[in-house]
């Protein structure tokens, strides 16, 4: 008998994660962790390929917090800070952390593929493209 105090785990397999997301051109967004896939209310997590040789497009994820870890490869991790662009150049083992409506963008120069898992708190992978770093955020 399911109860508030004793929720039921759930096991998500690797084979099982779904496409089924907001995408920005050049990375693959997989989900795992969501209110669609497990019922959560307040987070999401999944993992994201980013293609050799290429980058995710400006973006923001609207009012949530972003955790970054990367597993493989050299990803970069762009922002605008002032009138420059600051890059982050990561290795396997690193942490990025992304404020609520941040525009930023992931590079992989790199000629193979880069792995990172991703958590927001949100039960939905939100994804909100932009023409530029500098473009103006719509914030509540």
């Amino acid at each position: 008998m399911a109860d508030d105090w004793h929720g039921e785990l759930r096991h998500i397999r690797g084979a099982e994660l779904t496409g089924e997301t907001s995408q920005t051109s050049g990375m693959t967004r997989l989900e795992a962790i969501s209110g669609k896939t497990v019922g959560s209310s307040r987070l999401w997590t999944g993992k994201t390929l980013v293609a050799p040789a290429t980058n995710s497009g400006d973006h923001h994820h609207g009012e949530t917090e972003t955790s970054i870890y990367v597993v493989s490869g050299n990803p970069v991790f762009v922002f605008a800070d002032g009138e420059k662009e600051v890059r982050l150049e990561t290795e396997p083992g690193d942490f990025i952390f992304v404020p609520p409506y941040a525009p930023h963008r992931e590079e992989n120069p790199g000629d193979t593929e880069a792995v990172v898992i991703i958590s927001r708190t949100s039960q939905e992978g939100i994804v909100v493209n932009l023409p530029s770093l500098w473009a103006p955020v719509d914030r509540p």
